[in-house]
């Protein structure tokens, strides 16, 4: 402390001291090994700290130093400070008159504060603390991990006394609240570890569920070690081993984050994953960048699954003490039946040999725990022996029966399926009776858009699947709820959710793959020849769907037409439909909106009536398009326009018009071309809410070629996502084009201000032939600058070889579509239509061309032209 005290004296103290405090951090983060535990770090942090507030405490408070307290609380308490946590503390009064120490505490405060602490301080007395503490259990968490740096012991030994369990929160109020609390934060992250970007300290399986059972045990046993978990019977070493093991992965990879970072980082974003997975040693000249991170991940994954269990096992023992009293003698074990009893809700097997009996009970355990709603889930001491014989389910126990019969049955059961199948994964039963699922557990999917790990992106596509056949969620999504309701085996269809991606990372396609794993499965466990086809189809072809409504023109008879024969029935159309919402849905919360809702389920009814009227007589496009024109003129006579001005109004319209949209839409467009001269161009019509449940922005002007640039780079800039893009052009040279838009959100443009701002914008650009530069509202994801796509561009006929159909692959940009509207007209190429897909930051659109003469583009050499400037163009802004 003397040397601290020198420093003190110096004339400019606060900048030796801020040059003190980086020194230090500085030589303990050049320390820093990897592959080494950080508790010396973090405790050696810890203790500089302690010294230099010591010093400052002296030095400012002079004659109170002794009067007052000052106590680390939190991380800092337990002597765990990270290179940029936060240093917790709080200064105890005994009395609440602070009048003579104020600017004591004032001087103190600032000088840490300007060295460069990150500082949390608190300054009460017992009686405020307690208040508090009463009043917010976190507080009371914080006070559980006292430590006294300075100042009055009597003071602290009394507020300590006065936070214990027997004066205020009692441990099993303590852990009531706890578990209410970690209720809360696992629902922030959906209830899962596995998001593809964790948080290390607060999310599911992090070091927050660690320090959860620190707490709950410390208040119960006043324990000052995790140590003896082992000594009160909740775990033997080996899984205290595990249990340290973990934490030190954890606290190794957060104080990677924020030496990386330079802050208080405990978020694992693509960002960092990179460059984390090479400091951890994996990947090598042989790897691509991308496996590196995979395999990082997998073993962060992994890890946080360990900690999970444990976290789960330990917290339902301390609920069975609480309940069943120190001797266990509250809670009598009932019979289940010969191999289980249940003891507090919870099954547990009979002896330590039941499954060295009986291997299968492996299987049937879980099949008693559904059908048996009075039980909550596995005894702790039973998960440990389920992962002790996990090795007995073997290549013959796989092959039995009687196991085939048991897996099967579970999902026959009308209960709890995806909560069995979360356990199951959870103690590595399902990776143990399924080698290929192994596979994918805690395998993250490196495209940027699925948030979570294969093996938990799975899960959740059974849960949505489970979810419509629940009436408790059926408004969620009506018409899927109605569609559950037609299918006769709901067993097959969340076989299928189980395998559609189970053969990810084996290399090659994988739903061919998984089709014949999924094959292999169904005809080892007795599903019938129609059952297993079904299984096997769904699973090769579960993108299917949602690429043809996504990335072809559904309007187009002959799309719904080719996609009908590829179904083939409807039972198999239902099926698939709903594993594509399930699928989906799955991938991430923000990737489901209204406009896939509408394209999914317009493909579905289109495809519905096309199998109904039956394969060999699709409906005639000529009925077709008199049957739209009838409808629209219908309603257009209604609103009052005369069948003179209808006929005029439509007289230059192609029949492509007329055959692409709705007959509602017609007469919407119609009204507004009759009353408009030449002045009122460009027209622009906005509908804020169509029936495909986005926003519509109609233009209708003289064709003077840049319009799609024009218009597209509008709405980009206003930050807007366009959906879709119908681009026509009459025979007397006016453009019929409209948008499908949201905000860049996925949410619908509500705002009336907004609207006219946005038809105010397109109307001036396309007026003026140009869009000023301005400031791009347009957001290109975090992700995506580190992960770019690398672009491709394909060419092929479409179906009628009307057109040439170009697909373009890349990374999502600002101005994208308008880039690509002007190399159209730099080569010549006219564009009928546009399919716009965006999933997360990559791109995939599909455009309908021709040349200027309206022939398709089918000349080789003219394709590589085209291909060969597109790239010129997008690599320009990359």
């Amino acid at each position: 402390m003397d040397n601290y005290q020198a420093l003190f004296a110096q004339t400019d103290s606060v900048s030796a001291f801020k040059q003190l405090l980086k020194q230090k951090d500085a030589e303990l983060q050049e320390r820093f090994d990897p592959f080494n535990s950080v508790s010396d770090l973090l405790k050696e942090k810890s203790d500089f700290i302690d010294g230099l507030l010591s010093a400052a405490w002296q030095h400012y408070l002079g004659p109170h130093a002794a009067q007052l307290c000052l106590i680390a609380v939190g991380g800092y308490g337990r002597r765990e400070l990270f290179p940029y946590s936060d240093v917790d503390i709080v200064v105890l009064l005994d009395t609440g008159d602070t009048a003579p120490f104020q600017e004591a505490l004032s001087g103190l405060f600032t000088f840490l504060w300007d060295i460069g602490l990150k500082l949390g301080q608190s300054v009460r007395t017992i009686e405020q603390c307690l208040q508090t503490a009463l009043a917010e259990q976190t507080v009371m968490t914080s006070l559980m991990e006292l430590r006294l740096l300075q100042g009055n012991y009597r003071l602290f030994e009394e507020l300590k006394d006065r936070t214990s369990p027997d004066k205020i929160w009692p441990s099993d109020l303590f852990f009531a609240a706890k578990m209410e609390e970690q209720r809360q934060r696992y629902s922030k992250f959906h209830d899962t570890a596995y998001n593809l970007e964790p948080n290390v300290k607060e999310g599911p399986g992090g070091l927050r569920d660690m320090q959860v059972v620190a707490w709950v045990f410390k208040r119960h046993y006043n324990s000052s070690t995790l140590k003896e978990l082992i000594k009160y019977g909740f775990m033997p070493e080996s899984e205290y081993n595990e249990l340290i093991a973990a934490r030190d992965v954890l606290w190794r990879i957060r104080y990677a984050l924020h030496v990386m970072t330079q802050r208080g980082e405990d978020r694992l974003i693509f960002d960092y994953q990179r460059d984390l997975a090479h400091q951890f040693g994996f990947g090598g000249e042989q790897q691509r960048n991308n496996q590196a991170v995979e395999q990082f991940m997998q073993f962060y994954f992994k890890t946080v699954q360990g900690l999970e269990r444990l976290n789960e096992m330990l917290l339902q023992l301390f609920n069975e003490r609480f309940v069943c009293g120190e001797a266990g003698t509250g809670c009598r074990p009932v019979d289940i039946n010969d191999h289980f009893v249940a003891i507090n809700g919870y099954l547990e097997a009979v002896d330590d040999e039941v499954f060295e009996r009986e291997p299968l009970l492996l299987l049937e355990i879980f099949l008693l725990l559904q059908k048996n709603a009075s039980l909550q889930g596995v005894r702790a001491t039973t998960i440990r022996l389920i992962r002790k014989n996990l090795y007995l389910i073997d290549d013959a126990f796989r092959a039995n029966k009687t196991a085939n019969r048991y897996f099967i049955e579970i999902f026959r059961q009308s209960n709890c399926i995806t909560h069995l199948l979360r356990r199951m994964n959870r103690y590595g039963v399902l990776a143990a009776y399924l080698p290929s699922f192994a596979n994918i557990v805690a395998r993250m999917q490196y495209d940027l858009f699925h948030i979570y790990t294969v093996d938990e992106h799975t899960l959740f596509v059974v849960r949505n699947l489970r979810r419509f056949s629940m009436t408790e969620h059926a408004q969620e999504l009506p018409f899927c709820s109605t569609i559950f309701e037609l299918i006769p085996k709901p067993e097959v269809l969340y076989l299928a959710a189980l395998f559609h991606d189970i053969a990810k990372g084996m290399g090659g396609d994988h739903s061919s793959i998984g089709e014949d794993i999924a094959a292999a499965f169904c005809s080892q466990h007795g599903l019938s020849v129609q059952d297993t086809k079904l299984v096997s189809w769904l699973v090769r072809n579960h993108l299917m769907m949602s690429m043809t409504a996504q990335r072809k023109d559904i309007s187009d008879a002959d799309v719904v037409h080719e996609f009908a024969c590829q179904v083939g029935n409807v039972n198999y159309l239902n099926h698939l439909y709903l594993l594509t919402v399930a699928d989906i849905r799955a991938t991430s919360p923000e990737l489901w909106n209204s406009w896939k809702d509408y394209l999914l389920r317009e493909l579905y009814t289109s495809t519905q009536a096309v199998l109904r009227k039956g394969l060999q007589n699709p409906a005639a496009i000529a009925d077709r398009l008199r049957e739209n024109k009838r409808e629209a003129k219908d309603e257009l006579l209604k609103l009052g326009m005369d069948e003179a001005t209808i006929d005029a109004t439509w007289e230059f319209a192609p029949d492509d018009y007329f055959l692409r949209y709705s007959a509602d839409e017609i007469a919407w467009h119609s009204q507004a071309i009759a009353t408009c001269g030449s002045e009122d161009l460009p027209l622009v019509l906005f509908r804020p809410l169509t029936q495909r449940g986005s926003a519509e922005v109609f233009v209708y002007t003289k064709n003077e070629g840049a319009i799609f640039s024009l218009s597209t780079a509008t709405l980009d800039q206003l930050g807007l996502s366009i959906l879709d893009a119908r681009i026509m052009t009459t025979q007397d040279d006016y453009v019929l084009n409209s948008f499908q838009i949201l905000e860049q959100s996925g949410e619908p443009i509500n705002d009336s201000c907004r609207q006219e701002h946005i038809c105010a914008s397109l109307r001036h650009n396309l007026a003026k032939h140009e869009v000023l530069e301005r400031r791009n509202i347009h957001r290109q994801s975090r992700q995506a600058k580190h992960f770019p796509i690398p672009t491709s561009i394909g060419f092929q006929a479409d179906g009628l070889n009307r057109h040439t159909v170009m697909e373009l692959i890349t990374t999502d940009r600002a101005g994208l579509l308008s880039k690509i509207g002007r190399a159209f007209i730099q080569q010549g190429i006219n564009l009928h239509s546009a399919k716009i897909t965006t999933i997360g930051s990559r791109v995939e659109d599909m455009f309908y061309i021709t040349d200027m003469n309206a022939q398709p583009i089918n000349d080789e050499a003219k394709q590589a032209l085209i291909r060969e400037k597109i790239l010129q163009t997008l690599d320009g802004d990359a």
